[in-house]
């Protein structure tokens, strides 16, 4: 070992001194040590914030899912009758692509829901129930019920649970479905309605679809909304983040009357928002790092003030100016290099148990972090990935280094003569 790394590491307080006393030892290894610590909160909290967003955005695009499809074919300039009557043609087409696995007609249209005196606005897909099960997992979360209740003339329906509290309604009752188009006639405009009876629940743990959407059967709806609903056909593919890239050999292979359109192209406006979010915190997160490199700098600053002496004696021995600069490199590479590996190792720690962490937090304070119906879930999920933590990781080394080369500067310029004729 080098004696410029044994007295790095000495002044990082990673090696014991044999000098009996060392109140200047102490005192530099306790502002190393705080840089260090700091170092690694930055890093620690970099991890489990971006870990907790990458979380978020998964469980809530992977319960979006659930129910929505991959991809939506429909043909806007054909009758809705017209594409029914053809769905298996563009279905057989679009199963040829073996990256389908899944294809189901629907009828989509927004409306309201009547029960008694409530009123609310729901979107109301029509569905086929014997062959949703390859587009969706809505068959999986019915919890009263079943969606093979939704035959074709029985005007039943299927609610979210948190929609069917709102209205008040449960298992056998009846509700008001209201069309946005109807009919004109000399007593004014009559809404298109139809009575439905509810012979189902389901949850998707997805508030904002819980509490605002119905399914019916695809012929029954076709009868609701005649030519204002959206009608085609749903896909689920093998690989979901393959959907656009599918969508597109899809255009290509589909008659151009028929459009494509996948999940993210309808959830453009959430997935970009997250996304931005999520650089936005890591450079705000980032200035933890870099306040801490920056309490690095002036420890090492401190450092050199400190041992003025010693640098004066080790170049009146014979070190040279680049030895003694690498002897402050060492300090402040060793204590970006040990708080860097410290707050990896618990920001992975924390990011990997915070399904049980915060709930023991949340029982203790008797709080809720995150009530459903603003953040859409209840639990706080996370994910940590490699890529974002190499990033942390790397940012964090970079400016543990750059804040180690204007102190090394510092101590490679002092003058052994004007230091110890001062001293």
């Amino acid at each position: 070992m080098s004696y410029e790394f044994w007295i790095g590491a000495r002044y990082a307080g990673l090696a014991r001194s044999r000098r009996k006393g060392g109140g200047g030892d102490r005192f530099v290894s306790f502002i190393a040590a705080s840089s260090m610590v700091g170092i690694a909160l930055g890093v620690a909290a970099l991890i489990v914030v971006l870990s907790v967003m990458n979380g978020f955005q998964k469980e809530v695009r992977d319960r979006m899912l659930s129910v929505l499809p991959h991809i939506e074919l429909y043909a806007p300039r054909m009758a809705p009758d017209e594409v029914l009557s053809q769905w298996k043609n563009i279905a057989r087409m679009a199963e040829e692509n073996p990256e389908v696995k899944g294809a189901a007609p629907f009828v989509a249209g927004q409306g309201m829901i009547v029960r008694g005196e409530t009123l609310s606005g729901v979107q109301i897909r029509g569905i086929d129930p014997k062959l949703d099960a390859a587009v969706s997992d809505v068959a999986e979360q019915m919890v009263s019920g079943e969606l093979t209740s939704l035959v074709p003339g029985s005007f039943s329906i299927v609610l979210g649970n948190y929609l069917a509290h709102t209205l008040g309604v449960g298992m056998g009752d009846t509700v008001l479905v209201l069309a946005p188009q109807g009919s004109i006639s000399p007593a004014g405009f009559t809404p298109r309605m139809r009575q439905f009876t509810v012979t189902g629940l389901f949850s998707s743990g997805y508030y904002e679809f819980d509490a605002s959407m119905a399914f019916i059967n695809y012929e029954d709806a076709a009868k609701v909304f005649r030519d204002s609903g959206q009608t085609g056909v749903r896909l689920r593919i093998a690989d979901m983040q393959k959907a656009p890239l599918v969508a597109s050999e899809l255009r290509a292979a589909l008659p151009p009357y028929v459009q494509a359109q996948d999940w993210t192209q309808n959830n453009r406006t959430w997935f970009a928002a997250v996304q931005t979010e999520k650089r936005m915190m890591f450079l705000i997160l980032a200035l933890i790092v870099a306040v801490a490199a920056f309490n690095l700098l002036s420890s090492l600053v401190m450092a050199v003030k400190d041992k003025r002496s010693d640098i004066a004696i080790l170049r009146t021995l014979g070190a040279t100016p680049r030895e003694v600069a690498r002897i402050f490199l060492v300090q402040g590479s060793l204590i970006g290099v040990v708080g860097t590996l410290l707050g990896v190792g618990f920001g992975m720690l924390v990011a990997f148990n915070i399904g049980v962490i915060v709930p023991f937090i949340e029982r203790m304070l008797g709080v809720q972090f995150l009530p459903q119906q603003v953040y859409f879930i209840s639990e706080l999920p996370s994910d940590p990935q490699m890529t974002d933590i190499l990033i942390i990781a790397i940012t964090s080394l970079v400016l543990s280094l750059l804040a180690t080369l204007y102190p090394s500067w510092r101590a490679s310029s002092l003058q052994p003569a004007e230091v110890l004729r001062h001293d």
